[in-house]
């Protein structure tokens, strides 16, 4: 018995060449002929799939030269380097139409050398097209190129919180700015010399939210207590508070123009007060988990929350209903940046980096490095440049236009602190842009400005493009 003769793997590649051989075959006119081996028209297809794809065939003008018209006569003598066609020689010598006609040749965009109507010349074969492939061309990347920024450095590193500092905003007027602490203190420090003007004591938990009013002398808080007070900052006293969260408040913001207040808490509601009446006006109820950014805008939406349920919810604030939910995040979105200028803001979840265009949502692109770390919080000013800080101490400057990281800075804890002690938990601007305040877990306030010293020789700015054209 004859011993069995045994099979050949196929690769995939294999199988691949025979589907199109079976397809050339299947639609071919000259159905009942098989294609000659020819190695030489192979050979010609991948010169001109590596020309195309890499810029390097300089284009024809379609009225030829006199020279031109010589050389194609010469090539027309000279014996075709055409890809082979099935069939025999007398049918294709005498060109009865049997051809496989696969299109006229497309011109392709290879540098330009100041020619109009330049097109790839076809080895031969103006008529043939070749593999899709082969027509394929590389875009050139039209990303937005960053300008160079100097890197940022820390300055001043203030000292008075007995526990982590958990949030921070600034003055309208930026002549001071009030933090709160785990300690269940706020406390209120001149912007230019950092010292302690003033503590205020009222939360029995960590102050998690804080905001100040640009129409009014009052500054609003919001703690783990379940608690949102109204201080006002000429008796230094709280003079209101909002009844209504079930649970823990997470964050806060004002309205810019209309008196009302938004809170977001861990039971998953982001609520609307009337400031001066103490009443809830919604309730802002649809996400799944703790609400743990929210920032408002004069125009719809007006109100944009992210959560731990990794979505972000445009709210329409006259009926109190969602208008739109962002999926694009994977992870819980801890933080959210509007742009002071531009109808645009930036989320952070520890997957990414992401940046939205307003009103509508439309996702623009990721940024362009990845942090890999929990981000609590982000902020951007009027000059284009957001700081991110995360959990492990990173932070993080980009430049907002292009996604372009220019600048990783770790923070150093206070001697005496655990290196697990480093997560930075709020950031802010100063009203001009120029300083930015990061509030950390080693109950330290640390600011941050531009170094005056760096030039683009001594810091350059790396920045490669991302090879592809799509912005996401």
């Amino acid at each position: 018995m004859e011993s069995e003769v045994p099979v050949e793997p196929q690769s995939l590649k294999k199988l691949s060449f025979k589907s199109l051989k079976r397809s050339l075959d299947l639609f071919s006119p000259l159905h009942a002929h098989f294609p000659p081996p020819d190695p030489q028209s192979k050979k010609i297809r991948t010169s001109y799939k590596l020309n195309v794809e890499y810029g390097g065939i300089k284009g024809t003008t379609a009225q030829p030269s006199s020279n031109a018209k010589a050389a194609a006569q010469n090539q027309a003598s000279a014996p075709s380097n055409a890809l082979a066609l099935p069939g025999p020689e007398s049918t294709r010598d005498k060109g009865t139409g049997n051809e496989l006609a696969l299109g006229p040749s497309i011109p392709a965009k290879g540098p330009s050398d100041g020619k109009s109507n330049a097109a790839v010349p076809s080895h031969g074969s103006s008529e043939r097209n070749l593999s899709t492939a082969a027509i394929m061309e590389r875009i050139p990347s039209r990303w937005p190129r960053p300008i160079w920024r100097a890197p940022w450095k820390n300055y001043r590193v203030i000292s008075g919180h007995l526990g982590w500092v958990r949030s921070v905003a600034v003055d309208p007027s930026n002549t001071w700015f009030c933090t709160g602490s785990a300690d269940r203190t706020i406390k209120i420090w001149d912007l230019a010399s950092g010292r302690l003007k003033l503590t205020l004591t009222g939360h029995i938990e960590q102050v998690r939210g804080l905001a100040v009013s640009n129409k009014h002398t009052y500054m609003f808080s919001a703690g783990d207590d379940k608690l949102v007070k109204c201080w006002d900052l000429e008796q230094n006293k709280v003079i209101r508070s909002y009844h209504g969260h079930l649970s823990g408040v997470y964050c806060l913001a004002l309205h810019p123009t209309i008196d009302i207040l938004f809170t977001g808490g861990r039971d998953s509601v982001c609520r609307v007060w009337d400031i001066r009446s103490k009443m809830q006006i919604h309730a802002l109820s649809g996400h799944d988990n703790t609400v743990c950014s929210v920032f408002t805008r004069p125009m719809d939406p007006q109100v944009i929350t992210g959560s731990h349920d990794s979505t972000i919810k445009f709210w329409d604030l006259r009926y109190g209903k969602t208008m739109a939910t962002l999926t694009h995040h994977k992870k819980s979105v801890r933080a959210m940046a509007q742009h002071p200028s531009e109808d645009c803001f930036a989320s952070a979840s520890a997957d990414n980096i992401k940046k939205f265009s307003l009103p509508k949502g439309e996702f623009m692109h990721n940024m362009l490095s990845q942090q890999k770390t929990i981000v609590n919080a982000m902020a951007v000013n009027d000059d284009g440049v957001m700081v991110t800080g995360g959990d492990n101490g990173s932070m993080w400057f980009w430049d907002w236009k292009s996604g372009h990281n220019f600048q990783q800075t770790q923070t150093i804890v206070q001697p005496g602190s655990l290196d697990s002690e480093a997560g930075i938990y709020a950031l802010t601007y100063d009203v001009t842009g120029s300083r930015l305040i990061s509030c950390e877990a080693d109950k330290t306030i640390k600011m941050w400005r531009e170094d005056e010293n760096a030039t683009p020789e001594t810091h350059p700015l790396h920045f490669k493009p991302p090879k592809d054209i799509r912005r996401f």
